[in-house]
């Protein structure tokens, strides 16, 4: 089936971590072959190349269909649609690719880069940021990350007395309200944690955008409690306490970094 509309694009054309070469009908995903209907490839092609536009349903009718084909153009259409965001692990409530305008059409949200070479090998990782190791290691690594603060959160409260003791003993009586935050801060950081570990565990498809509009509150948290390790100074010195301050301080940012290379 010709492609009049796209003539206009290069051969191959580059979004996230997705090449299509629009020749072959081809797409891949971290240099990964994907499997994709010729008609599901032809919308993701037309919305690629009007990015930021809205392309309406009619537009996408004729486009797939010619005149004098017989199908019911709505369901058909739904259907290629619904295929496409599947192969990219988009989701029409939380979307990173194709936003759907209801009542009128489709837009492509992803930036869009181009290739002339035909020749050149599927790319290992379009955005050249992020290196691309199996994505159950990915997940499990961030699971563990959250595991982590749990433990720190249960063990925290567990012995808060004893915290309020060493605090006292650094700040004499600003020890209350540490404790407090303390407090607070675990037993709102538990259910965070789980909802966090479980997004993940059960591949929740929507969660690299979620994460991203939550990063602040991740950071916040995850600083305060990067202070912990200060409480053990005086069994493990001061040295090695800063240390694993420092390496917690990073932490959210590397959180950030696995959620980037399993759900972008």
């Amino acid at each position: 089936m010709a492609r009049p509309e796209t003539a206009a694009f290069h051969a191959r054309f580059r979004f996230g971590v997705f090449e299509a070469d629009v020749a072959t009908g081809e797409l891949w995903k971290s240099g990964r072959k994907l499997r994709l209907q010729e008609q599901p490839f032809q919308i993701l092609t037309i919305l690629a190349q009007r990015r930021g536009e809205l392309v309406t349903r009619e537009e996408l009718v004729k486009a797939l269909w010619p005149d004098g084909t017989f199908v019911d153009y709505d369901h058909s259409l739904n259907t290629a649609v619904n295929k496409l965001r599947e192969a990219l692990g988009d989701s029409s409530t939380s979307p990173r690719f194709i936003e759907t305008l209801p009542r009128r059409g489709y837009r492509f949200l992803a930036e869009v880069t181009t290739d002339s070479a035909t020749g050149s090998a599927p790319i290992a990782d379009a955005a050249g940021e992020l290196p691309r190791p199996h994505r159950g290691l990915v997940r499990a690594l961030f699971v563990l990350a959250q595991v982590m603060y749990l433990a720190f959160y249960v063990v925290a409260l567990a012995k808060i007395e004893r915290v309020h003791d060493v605090l006292a003993g650094f700040i004499g009586g600003g020890a209350d309200p540490i404790s407090g935050a303390v407090v607070v801060t675990a037993l709102a950081g538990i259910p965070f944690r789980f909802f966090l570990a479980l997004a993940v565990v059960f591949d929740y498809r929507g969660f690299g955008g979620k994460f991203a509009r939550i990063f602040t509150a991740v950071v916040l948290l995850d600083i305060f409690w990067a202070l912990a390790p200060l409480l053990l100074a005086h069994k493990i010195g001061a040295g090695l306490a800063l240390a694993v301050m420092a390496a917690l301080v990073y932490l959210p940012f590397g959180q950030r970094t696995l959620v980037r290379m399993s759900y972008s």
